[in-house]
């Protein structure tokens, strides 16, 4: 990619409170301009720093840069622009948008909530999505298993490898990604396919596994440490972390297709039309990240491993975009797109905010407000309301 200019944000959490970090934020220069474009803002989680991070823009083209704190965020999911999912070090967590249509608070236009929480316990949870009632569906990494929330335990088991004799709390396989196809789990994503107690930390470089969760199939091998498979225009894309690449997967051949080199450790995948946001990490100096092609290829390409997001061309495989972090943030884990958003802002739990977050569901000639969602409704008639509308370019608003 040729050299841009750099554009600058400090970031800071505003009003100062416990839990802030030092961070820098360098993006490029069409960066703001992209989301503009196309009404959209990102989020990403670092379970390193126990953060979840929003990335906006403001009407005259500044990036706002949100951060709220939760206990080892990992996965996160969107299934609407008004509903976020989260996995958290023992908990799933839910967030809601209070704010009205048209309503901002400041230069914010979204106000996400917690307003549920599931008790899991820690199991590692990884990735995490929902299904068409919204139920959440999460990767048990501990328990090699794909997971849904239980009413009276800490989980239900949903799925779990051919390969994995039994539920164990030893990390077998590492477990990690997840791809819906829409409502469904479709297909994970293990760093190796073994059946003893963290047997995959032997197969870091070449045991990487991509399993059809429908038929019960590996339908792909020897990758190196992969992570985040999605399902996207009818296309399965996979990061294969270990060697530093973004690409898909044939499912005729079986073989993984490299998109676009990627440099640092890649975790964390969302897209937006014709375009595919990356998450990448610094390489951790310890045994599980050390000895990987990743840093082979970091050497001869003469660059060192990032912090933050690349926005990658689905088209050509260029990367257009990018968003950088330097300071107390190192490791990112996942990425989503939120449409229809130009600044998305949150409440956590280190200060009252969220003692004195009240929104009040419209009832009918008692609380007359603008139309919401009925409990129960599902989400896929929640999406059904909202098409998409596809601009000429082929990229989507919505």
């Amino acid at each position: 990619m040729a050299t841009v200019p750099k554009k600058k944000v400090a970031t800071k959490d505003t009003p100062k409170r416990p839990g802030q970090i030092q961070l820098d934020v360098t993006c490029s220069r069409q960066f703001t301009s992209w989301l503009q474009e196309h009404h959209l803002s990102l989020a990403f989680t670092t379970y390193q720093s126990g953060k979840v991070f929003f990335i906006g823009s403001t009407k005259d083209g500044k990036v706002t840069v949100y951060n709220r704190n939760f206990q080892r965020v990992m996965g996160l999911c969107c299934p609407t622009p008004e509903t976020l999912w989260m996995s958290t070090l023992y908990q799933l967590w839910r967030l809601e948008d209070t704010l009205d249509p048209d309503q901002t608070l400041g230069p914010y236009d979204r106000l996400y909530v917690p307003q549920l929480s599931y008790i899991t316990g820690d199991v590692d949870a990884h990735d995490i999505a929902v299904d068409e009632k919204g139920v959440p569906i999460f990767v048990n990494t501990m328990f090699s298993c794909l997971a849904r929330p239980s009413a009276t335990r800490s989980f239900e088991p949903v799925w779990k490898p051919p390969f994995i004799s039994r539920l164990a709390a030893e990390d077998r396989c590492h477990l990690n990604g997840l791809a819906m196809d829409g409502f469904e789990p479709a297909y994970c994503t293990a760093v190796s396919a073994t059946d003893v107690h963290a047997g995959w930390r032997e197969h870091r470089s070449e045991g990487g596994v991509v399993i059809d969760v429908r038929s019960n199939e590996i339908i792909c091998e020897g990758l190196s440490m992969p992570h985040s498979p999605r399902l996207h225009n009818g296309e399965l894309y996979v990061l294969n972390s270990g060697e530093g690449y973004f690409g898909k997967i044939d499912r005729k051949s079986g073989t993984f297709e490299p998109i676009a080199f990627v440099p640092g450790y890649a975790r964390g995948m969302g897209f937006h039309g014709n375009f595919a946001i990356v998450g990448l990490s610094m390489c951790r100096e310890n045994r599980t990240f050390s000895g990987l092609k990743l840093d082979d290829e970091l050497e001869s390409k003469k660059v060192q491993a990032r912090a933050g997001l690349q926005v990658i061309d689905l088209r050509t495989g260029d990367v257009v975009h990018f968003l950088e972090l330097r300071g107390d943030v190192r490791e990112l884990y996942d990425v989503v797109a939120i449409p229809r958003t130009q600044a998305p802002s949150a409440v956590g739990f280190l200060t009252d905010e969220i003692r004195r977050s009240i929104s009040i569901q419209p009832v009918e000639g008692i609380h007359p407000a603008p139309k919401k969602v009925e409990v129960g409704q599902s989400l896929a008639a929640r999406s059904k309301d909202k098409e998409i509308e596809r601009k000429p370019d082929g990229s989507q608003d919505g």
